[in-house]
């Protein structure tokens, strides 16, 4: 789903933020899909309150929108740029892929000049854990790279804190930021760092935002209802 968001962001600007039946069909489509899902609408609206549980989606309704839609979150949620997020949204929808077609399927989504730079974006993303290289099949010239976001038994998105070639790990991707990451290698701002406050209130504030669209709109199907 968040593969989709990430794809339909790029190639269908004008159609962007998704519905959450536009979101169905994207997960359902049959082209450029491995493997093709069929996903009904209880499934997609639950797995996009989980996205925007986990940071990576949020809710996009305008004030006077008929549907709730959702927009992804993925650049902040996993600190990827352009070419990073083009890569990991092929490898999301499309399964284990070698360099040349992730060079071929990104296209559409970001401009990767060359083989060269599509090798080490995979490196980037490599040492960031959310990519793993295949062992090589015999008879192939090219590797094959796989993402290693997944969820855990509870559905909700998970990727690797660190990965090893052909391991696939369990963790959160918000658990990743380079902010974090410049914290871990200077322990001596720990001391003196004010511990973050939080308290669940950008859960809260999400299942808000979620209760008030699905609240609109029954109250417009009330009123239809009713012929008003």
């Amino acid at each position: 789903m968040l593969g989709c968001l990430i794809e339909k962001r790029r190639t269908t600007p004008d159609a962007y933020p998704l519905s959450i039946n536009a979101l169905r069909l994207a997960c359902n489509q049959s082209t450029n899909r491995d493997p093709v899902l069929d996903y009904d609408e209880h499934t997609v609206r639950e797995a996009a309150q989980r996205l925007s549980r986990r940071g990576l989606a949020r809710l996009a309704s305008g004030a006077g929108s008929r549907a709730i839609k959702y927009r992804h979150l993925a650049e902040e949620g996993l600190g990827l740029g352009d070419a990073e997020l083009a890569i990991l949204c092929v490898l999301l929808l499309r399964g284990a892929q070698t360099p040349g077609e992730l060079k071929a399927r990104t296209e559409r989504l970001a401009r990767i000049a060359s083989l060269e730079d599509v090798e080490r974006l995979l490196q980037l993303l490599t040492d960031r854990g959310y990519v793993s290289r295949l062992p090589r099949r015999p008879g192939l010239k090219e590797d094959r790279f796989i993402h290693l976001l997944r969820a855990d038994d509870d559905g909700e998105a998970e990727a690797p804190a660190q990965a090893t070639a052909h391991v696939t790990p369990n963790f959160s991707p918000i658990a990743y930021s380079p902010a974090r990451e410049r914290e871990a290698t200077a322990p001596e701002r720990e001391a003196t760092a004010p511990e973050p406050i939080d308290n669940g209130l950008g859960d809260r504030v999400s299942k808000l935002e979620t209760e008030l669209a699905t609240l609109r709109t029954e109250l417009r199907e009330l009123r239809e209802a009713l012929g008003e």
